[in-house]
């Protein structure tokens, strides 16, 4: 081995002369040598590899790669790399990396004759032109560990190198009395073989509000502003975050101490007292019954209703538990389950998605929520199902929650997580999550539950059978082709099973042991009734985007485990609650509050909401093609048609209003921001301008009444849910003026309550 050794203190660059007048066997025989030299070394670093101060590639170099940023999505782990050098996205494929540092352009990248000569060092610090930029000085501990592995023989590890299994912070949350304080975050590491070592200075860091808080390559944490947010640190796979509280001056504050209905209010007002906001005070009576009735029966009150309540001795609890007894409620969370589910009906290829089979799973829906059935019980049905399309309604789920001929597993299993886990998995099919702990490993095993779907035709031409082909192999890992059995998501072994693994997948998901279903379950209820979520959006629950009151998540969680998953027990604890009944009038304190729910927020009305809400103000049904007379918008569901497959809204209405299409799980495919076309819609469109006029409705209330003021209080009722106050009345009794009895006056009037901002919104 001696002679060698004189060889491996050669550099590389001079055995490179310029290429063009050299004979291809010359250039064959240098790069051979050159292959020697970095065989040779890598021989005698093997030799020398228990050696504890030869770094590990896994442990130590990948970890440069990720804090330098170079196996980034902008740089080198971008889906087709950068300059020639790929690196996968976060250090997902070490196996790869090391081939591609080491072993693709030999010499080059890597010299471990002359390891300060290596590209891999010479770019990072500048010393030849980087697309990158500078990464870090010579001086550095990443360059040194970079230089010691290189000089080392650039080894790579064996199989049983110890991996990085948890991530853990020196705090889990951060409060400032006021700004320009700091603080530090320091960031440790334990590893499968239970080894612990700080890994502060190969973390990467960063604040999700940097108006509250920011945190700087090193974990040092500045208070900005007041407010909260949080700071997080990744390092291997693992993201994980410090809550940061900034508060405002203390100065005239003083803690109002208002009285809480439960451990909603508990919960939320010791939020808002340590961050020194104060709530709003509860909204009045005409507010709350035009608001519960909104969100619990999908419509405005009757002038019955209104009256009953308000001539009464307004009891909200027992106007509460009257609306959750209303097949009304049942029907809202039908059209809320059946938009998450994807129910479609189609007069077109494939026949898995026909109407008939559309209705069957929407019958189905509906029954569960009128019957109460549990909401553990009422997913676990779904999953498992199996059967016709056109008989047994859940096994719907494999056909309307990802619409095709065929069954894609992969689409399939992405929807699945969403829908029922609120955790967003997709990013795992290519490399690990960039902000979560999921891996490939679990995306792929994830997906083996589905695998076995499939359909076939059944007895008549709209029939589809749905069954689990239990002789299916589990699918297979992308990078190096591995068979993953099914493993539910954060397991760490295979499911057992007798051949389809979706009963066992059933089990854990429905669990009370499950918190991630759960809490999913819980945020989807509270932003229904509050507007948003405690984790925002509600269908991208990770890591890197925390609840904002993590004890309010937890303690609704446990509660709705509690009641047996029952959704009305959820919904009558939050409505009851005082903060739901909080009024949409801020103060000063929390006039900038956005996050903590210390006062109610307007909220334009879902598109069928409105539309219902358009139909009992003036006591005129809609109306859509191949439902029957009476449906209200909530119970309708798109059918697609055959020429196109594309959405078919059944109303211009719900297409302007941004009524969900279904053409994914997302939240987001319901669309509740005001737009002009809005506007336009309400003045000039069919949907108010037929109720108002074509029905006569306002001229049988104008002969009904015997005075202009009882009309108008009438059409504010209806439209408001409230009196006019004695401003308007006198405004209006003006407009009215020597007209009397006119219609045509009230119905203006009338359509400009329609077209008012109160009308549309919820507050």
């Amino acid at each position: 081995m001696n002679r060698f050794k004189t060889l491996t203190r050669i550099s590389v660059p001079t055995l490179r002369p310029p290429w063009g007048p050299c004979s291809r066997s010359l250039r064959f025989l240098l790069v051979g040598i050159a292959g020697l030299v970095i065989a040779v070394a890598q021989v005698e670093a093997a030799e020398t590899k228990a050696d504890d101060d030869t770094p590990s590639f896994r442990r130590d170099v990948m970890p440069v790669f990720f804090r330098a940023g170079c196996n980034s999505g902008g740089c080198h782990g971008a889906a087709s790399g950068k300059d020639g050098y790929m690196l996968s996205l976060f250090g997902y494929d070490p196996k790869g990396d090391y081939h591609r540092t080491v072993n693709e352009m030999v010499g080059r990248r890597v010299n471990t004759a002359a390891p300060e000569q290596s590209l891999l060092l010479m770019k990072s610090t500048g010393d030849v032109a980087h697309t990158g930029g500078k990464r870090f000085d010579k001086t550095s501990e990443l360059y040194k560990t970079l230089h010691r592995w290189i000089a080392a023989g650039a080894p790579d590890d064996s199989d049983s190198v110890p991996e990085t299994v948890k991530v853990i912070l020196s705090k889990q949350r951060f409060l400032f009395e006021q700004k320009d304080q700091k603080d530090i975050l320091r960031v440790g590491a334990i590893a499968s073989d239970g080894s612990k070592r700080e890994v502060t200075s190969l973390a990467r860091y960063h604040s999700n509000n940097d108006s509250v808080a920011t945190i700087d390559d090193n974990g040092n944490v500045t208070a900005v502003g007041p407010g909260d947010t949080y700071v997080f640190a990744r390092y291997s796979r693992f993201t994980i975050g410090a809550e940061v509280i900034v508060l405002p001056a203390a100065e005239g504050f003083q803690w109002p101490d208002p009285p809480t209905s439960n451990y909603i209010d508990e919960l939320v007002f010791d939020r808002l007292q340590k961050l020194r906001i104060t709530p709003s005070e509860v909204s009045d009576d005409e507010t709350f019954l035009r608001r519960v009735t909104l969100d619990l029966a999908g419509r405005t009150p009757t002038t019955e209703e209104y009256h009953a309540f308000m001539n009464s001795d307004n009891d909200r609890a027992a106007k509460i538990d009257e609306l959750l007894a209303n097949d009304e409620f049942a029907d809202l969370w039908t059209a809320l389950w059946a938009e998450q589910l994807r129910v479609v009906g189609g007069n077109y290829a494939p026949a898995a998605t026909h109407v008939k089979a559309a209705m069957s799973f929407y019958e189905w829906i509906r029954k569960q929520m009128r019957s109460g059935r549990p909401l553990n019980e009422f997913v676990e049905e779904m999953v498992v199902a199996s059967g016709s399309n056109l008989t047994n309604g859940p096994a719907n789920l494999y056909t309307m929650l990802v619409h095709g001929p065929r069954f894609e597993p992969k689409g399939f299993a992405a929807d699945f997580s969403q829908v029922f886990l609120g955790v967003q998995i997709q990013c795992a099919e290519c490399h690990n999550h960039p902000f979560d702990r999921w891996t490939q490993d679990d995306y792929y095993s994830f997906v083996s539950f589905f695998a076995g779907m499939k359909r076939k035709p059944g007895v008549e031409p709209r029939e589809r059978r749905i069954y689990y082909d239990t002789s299916t192999p589990p699918v297979k890992h992308v990078v190096d082709q591995r068979p993953m059995p099914a493993r539910v998501l954060g397991g760490v072994d295979p499911v057992s099973s007798d051949g389809d693994p979706r009963k066992e997948l059933a089990k854990w998901l429905t669990s009370p042991d499950n918190e991630m279903f759960s809490r999913n379950i819980a945020n989807r209820i509270w932003a229904q009734l509050l507007g948003t979520g405690i984790v925002e959006p509600v269908d991208d629950i990770r890591v890197s985007n925390p609840p904002v009151n993590g004890p309010l998540l937890d303690a609704l969680s446990k509660r709705l485990v509690e009641s047996g998953f029952d959704l009305r027990t959820m919904v009558r604890e939050i409505c009851n609650s005082r903060v739901y009944q909080l009024s949409v009038q801020p103060n000063v304190s929390n006039e900038a509050d956005t996050r903590q729910f210390s006062h109610a927020h307007l909220r334009r009305l879902r598109a069928d909401v409105l539309l219902d809400s358009v139909s009992t103000a003036t006591g005129m049904e809609s109306s859509f093609k191949g439902f029957a007379s009476g449906t209200r918008a909530i119970n309708y569901f798109p059918i697609m048609p055959g020429d196109t497959g594309g959405p078919n809204y059944g109303t211009p209405f719900f297409k302007t209003f941004g009524r969900s299409s279904r053409a994914t799980v997302c939240a987001c495919e319901t669309n509740k921001q005001p737009t002009l076309s809005q506007t336009l819609h309400l003045a000039v469109g069919e949907t108010v301008q037929d109720r108002l006029w074509a029905a006569g409705a306002v001229k049988k209330w104008v002969a009904a009444k015997e005075t202009p003021e009882e009309i108008l209080e009438e059409m504010f009722v209806r439209t408001l849910s409230r009196r006019p106050t004695e401003a308007e009345l006198a405004g209006l009794l003006e407009t009215v003026g020597d007209s009397g009895k006119d219609p045509g006056v009230y119905e203006d009037i009338f359509w400009g309550l329609f077209n008012s901002t109160e009308f549309s919104f919820n507050h």
